[in-house]
């Protein structure tokens, strides 16, 4: 039923398509983040929706529709009308995980939706509570398969730190407790209470807290280490090469965007990613501007989707 719209909502706008385009953007134009505030698609969304109005000459407002595994988010933006004024954050895997895995909602990745620009990527890490008795991740791994079932894993449910930690117990066999919050941030206030012991997030997130001995970070999932946390090996150097991944952040709107709306919201990205304060302001985040065409960025996802769905299927990975 929403595909047949989307198709018909694109047939009709079709003849209008040129004129909108030349007159694109003349109003508004919304960034859906179907994640809690403060989560990194959130952040990354507000880190480019400045530069992003400057270049097009409009507001750039993002706006958060989390839960369902991202599905309230992703039905806003897939039933909007394609005319690049509804625009949706998300990142490579968790847009194509997702309907994947979710039983009361799904959709065609790279069908219902129109890859827009990429904007930055980055890896994740894995931090623990400092109670536990491990200082490096061999040990983790090691009390963590002497003790099984008393350790809890805190995760935001249907995120990319829920795979990376279903990942990590298969590749290590341990047996530790999933706790699936509606954010990653829920997750890490109960983790400083002491009620989860494990937590994977963006080294934005996690940072501060490890530099304040609240938290014991253990590894990164990104192919080299990070520059803001210098001393935390990756996962490869830690033994772990299944568990490495590295995430990239973008826009997409609903299909049947105008290529020429497409291009120029593609430009505007761009253009915002040259200024050194927004480059380092990411930075500042974890991770690393990351430029490139419409083009670009389908080819990634296309190649993404095959590293990562035969992953969600050997590990049993649910979203509810």
């Amino acid at each position: 039923m929403i595909r047949r719209r989307v198709l018909c909502t694109a047939l009709l706008l079709a003849g209008l398509a040129p004129a909108a385009a030349e007159t694109f953007p003349d109003r508004a134009i919304k960034v859906i983040a179907p994640f809690t505030p403060g989560s990194p698609n959130d952040v990354v969304a507000r880190l480019i929706a400045t530069p992003m109005s400057e270049k097009l000459g409009q507001s750039v407002v993002v706006e958060n529709k989390p839960g369902g595994g991202t599905a309230i988010g992703v039905k806003a933006t897939l039933t909007a009308e394609p005319d690049g004024y509804t625009l949706m954050v998300s990142n490579s895997p968790t847009h194509f995980i997702a309907p994947l895995v979710n039983q009361t909602f799904s959709y065609e990745p790279l069908k219902d939706f129109v890859p827009v620009a990429s904007i930055a990527s980055g890896g994740l890490m894995l931090v623990i509570a400092p109670e536990v008795p491990a200082q490096t991740l061999k040990e983790f791994v090691a009390y963590a398969r002497a003790n099984p079932g008393k350790l809890n894993f805190g995760f935001g449910q249907g995120t990319l730190p829920q795979l990376v930690g279903a990942m990590f117990k298969l590749a290590t066999g341990t047996d530790i407790a999933d706790i699936p919050y509606k954010g990653g941030i829920q997750a890490v206030t109960d983790m400083l209470g002491g009620r989860v012991q494990m937590n994977i997030g963006t080294i934005s997130t996690l940072a501060p807290l490890v530099r304040q001995g609240k938290l014991r970070a253990l590894a990164i999932t990104s192919p080299t280490r990070n520059a803001e946390m210098p001393d935390v090996p990756t996962m490869t150097e830690s033994g772990l090469p299944e568990v490495a991944s590295l995430t990239v952040y973008g826009l997409f709107g609903p299909a049947g965007l105008p290529p020429a709306v497409v291009s120029r919201l593609n430009h505007a990205v761009n253009e915002g990613l040259k200024s050194e304060d927004v480059r380092a302001a990411i930075r500042r985040i974890g991770f690393e501007p990351h430029e490139g065409s419409p083009e670009d960025f389908s080819k990634l996802l296309a190649n993404e989707m095959k590293v990562w769905i035969p992953i969600v299927k050997k590990t049993g990975f649910k979203l509810n």
